[in-house]
Parts: structure tokens; C-alpha cells; sequence
């Protein structure tokens, strides 16, 4: 069973944008490890930050709703709904949500007081909500942007997803891996205007199987500013070419080049699979340009059933001579039909 994202939160299924951002409020407040000690809380933290990154974006939410998280994570049922080839995973800094829903680092310092502009803050708390401050105020004591109506200031735009390409080879597809993409970002300094660049390690698991131009999306790792949102990292999934083989879904292809008189005569080619064994196949047929033979099970996994497999797929190319001798050509005459 995966996460259920809505229980983490708090909320039911169909709740409205309001209600998650509302639910999300409450229990990241409630769960950071700066305020809360349990020995779980850090994870727990982490838990609801996901669930807000999912249920707070509407393709995520979608695909999601009708797949659950395996899906969403490209275990199973994305691929074919809604979201293509789209997947999920969770950046893992549940801090820079925080920071992000927040508009700082650190809005606990607004409860004990600190320094806004030279003075102290004497800020009231309202008794209902000992978080309610949060609000009205960000990090660096400024207010928030808030949507208040036609005249009121706009929300933040996110800034459109950065793509790049992540190349994997047949056998890492075969078998899953493991990747770490370094990418440099510009993130704000704590006075909410300078920035300063700095480098993040983003993991990435490639699952067995995966299909050519499935994405892994990173929410929020791009780049900050004070009046945009991060834009979203995606890695788009691309083939290295192979020496051998090439891919046709969860088929492989390997193409075998055999002489004429081997297309006519029958002959034996021995065939290498994506896992380093090796098979002898027979053939007795005319072998004719562009002829293929199945292998059963020995190509790569299914994306959504990893321990079943494609096809291996022999492709014959026929090496045609340039010339002929003419004595070549008339035994050919005699012994060939004409049509």
C-alpha cells in the first residue's frame, strides 16, 4: 500500500486548494523538529511536506488520485493516464517547502520576538491560533503577499520547469540504478533580498524498465528570487546509444548482418542478450532484407511488472555483393527460379 497523502494531511478527498494549504499549515507547524522533540518528528515532517508538494499541484493531485503513489512515482498506471510518461519523486528537503510555504527559513523567531528593522517585536499572538502570525508576516518581518481582492497585491508566479536531460544506458534500464545530478542554484541569503549560489545533490532511483522520455520532477529546486516561486527540475529519460542493441519500448532489437549465400543457404548466428548471456539460433528459412525473429522474455523489464520482460529481436540485414563473376551468374540462372 502507498502513502495515503489525505490522511497525512488530515483532510479528505476532494478537499479544496484552501483546505490543503490550511492543513499543511497546521501540521508542518505542528511536526518541525525545531519545536517538536519526538523522535519521529522529523519524519513525520518530511511525510507532510510530500503530501503537500503532491495534493497542492493539480497534475500531481490527478494522477495520484487515480493511481495512487506507485503510480505517481512511475511504479505503475502513470504512464498510461493522465500524466504520460510523467513521474514523481520527492525532492527531499522538507525545510525548503517549509520556507517556501512560509516565506522564510525559520517563522518560529516571530514567537519569541526578535528585531524588525532595529526595534524589538512586541507582536501579539492570537489565542486560537498560536501560529496565526505566520500569516500576516514573513521571515524578515515584512508582510506577505496575499491575494485580497482586485486591488490587492498578485501571488508569486512559479518560474516555467527547467529541463534537462538524463542519459541512461540499456544495461542501468535492465538492471535500475542510481544517479546524482549536481546542479547549482541561487537561493535567497536570510535577508530575504541578496542571493548567493550554492550546489544541491539531486538522487535520482532509475526503476527497471523505465521508458524512454519518462520525467522525474523536482519540485522548487530552481533557482529563488524574492518575488517568483523556484521552478520545478526535470529530468527527461533518453537512451545512450548501444553498441549492440537499441530499444523498441520494452523490446530490444539486435540487428545481425549475414552474406547472401547465408540468406539462401540457411546458417547459425549466435546472439548476445541485454543480460551478458549468449544464444545460438538456426536458421533454415530464406533470410530475406529486414526479417525479424523473436526471442521471448529477454528483452527489459515491464515498467509496471519489473520481473516480467519484452522480446529480443533479431533483425536480419542482408549483405548484397557489389558484383558477381559471370560463371556465378550462370550457375545462379540455372538454379534459381524465375520468379
Amino acid at each position: 500500500m502507498g502513502k495515503d497523502y489525505y490522511k497525512i494531511l488530515g483532510i479528505a478527498k476532494g478537499a479544496s486548494d484552501d483546505d490543503v494549504k490550511k492543513a499543511y499549515r497546521k501540521q508542518a507547524l505542528k511536526w518541525h523538529p525545531d519545536k517538536n522533540k519526538a523522535a519521529n518528528a522529523e519524519e513525520k515532517f518530511k511525510e507532510v511536506a510530500e503530501a503537500y508538494e503532491v495534493l497542492s499541484d493539480p497534475k500531481k493531485r490527478e494522477i495520484y488520485d487515480q493511481y495512487g503513489e506507485e503510480g505517481l512515482k512511475g511504479g505503475g498506471g502513470a504512464s498510461d493516464g493522465p500524466g504520460g510518461n510523467f513521474t514523481y519523486t520527492f525532492h527531499g528537503d522538507p525545510h525548503a517547502t517549509f520556507a517556501t510555504f512560509f516565506g522564510g527559513a525559520n517563522p518560529f523567531e516571530k514567537l519569541f520576538g526578535r528585531k524588525v528593522n532595529g526595534q524589538d517585536d512586541d507582536m501579539e499572538v492570537d489565542g486560537s491560533d498560536p501560529f496565526g502570525s505566520f500569516t500576516s508576516f514573513n521571515i524578515n518581518g515584512f508582510p506577505r503577499e496575499r491575494h485580497v481582492g482586485p486591488g490587492g497585491p498578485p501571488r508569486r508566479k512559479q518560474d516555467p520547469a527547467i529541463h534537462h536531460e538524463l542519459r541512461v544506458t540499456l544495461e542501468e534500464v535492465f538492471h535500475g540504478s542510481t544517479k546524482r545530478m549536481k546542479i547549482s542554484r541561487k537561493r535567497l541569503n536570510p535577508d530575504g533580498r541578496t542571493l548567493r549560489t550554492e550546489d544541491k545533490i539531486l538522487t535520482i532511483e532509475i526503476k527497471r524498465g523505465w521508458k524512454e522520455g519518462t520525467k522525474i520532477t523536482f519540485p522548487r529546486e530552481g533557482d529563488e528570487s524574492p518575488n517568483t516561486i523556484p521552478a520545478d527540475i526535470v529530468f527527461v529519460i533518453k537512451d545512450k546509444p548501444h553498441a549492440h542493441f537499441r530499444r523498441e519500448g520494452s523490446d530490444i532489437v539486435y540487428p545481425v548482418r549475414v552474406s547472401l549465400r547465408q540468406s539462401l543457404c540457411g546458417c547459425s548466428v549466435t546472439v548476445s542478450t541485454i543480460d551478458g548471456k549468449t544464444c545460438n539460433m538456426k536458421i533454415t528459412d530464406v533470410v530475406k532484407p529486414g526479417m525479424r525473429k523473436i526471442i521471448a522474455g529477454q528483452g527489459l523489464p515491464f515498467p509496471k511488472n519489473p520481473e516480467q520482460r519484452g522480446d529480443l529481436i533479431v533483425e536480419f540485414d542482408v549483405n548484397f555483393p557489389d558484383s558477381l563473376p559471370s560463371n556465378a551468374k550462370d550457375v545462379l540462372k540455372r538454379h534459381l527460379p524465375t520468379s
